[in-house]
């Protein structure tokens, strides 16, 4: 049970940080301000992909020490997924700022190619598992 609470809490609350990481980026843009405000919240947000797993690891080896890296692993890519699916979620936003910042008409979520297809899930699957890696590895340095 506290493999899933894990995953919800740390899932739940990277998914609302990354929303509102993309909020503050979407404001940046709009107003037009200095580049490098831009890329301090871009780095913020990996950031924050590497904190989560990281987080959800440690938080389960702390609720249950005999936890093996494999269950942290696991834990922390289930967390990773949360937050990489509020991302993909708020994708046609984002694609619809930039269509309305270049003085496009703002193109319909079919036009924008955004179909889930297998592959585009697999790739996102070996995203949030790298990156569920390197937040156990992260978790396991630092315990």
């Amino acid at each position: 049970m506290d493999s899933l609470v894990n995953i919800a809490v740390f899932g739940v609350v990277g998914a609302v940080m990354m929303a509102a990481l993309v909020g503050l980026l979407l404001v940046v843009r709009r107003r037009g301000t200095a580049p490098v405000a831009s890329a301090l919240l871009g780095a913020a947000c990996v950031a924050l992909l590497l904190a989560v797993p990281a987080l959800a690891a440690a938080g389960l080896w702390g609720a249950r020490p005999g936890a093996g890296i494999g269950q942290a692993f696991l834990v922390a890519s289930a967390a990773v997924v949360v937050v990489y699916a509020a991302g993909v979620a708020l994708l046609p936003l984002v694609a619809r700022q930039a269509a309305a910042a270049r003085g496009q008409a703002a193109p319909r979520l079919a036009g924008l190619g955004l179909r889930l297809s297998a592959r585009v899930a697999l790739g996102g699957l070996a995203v949030c598992a790298a990156l569920g890696a390197a937040g156990t590895g992260i978790a396991a340095a630092l315990s």
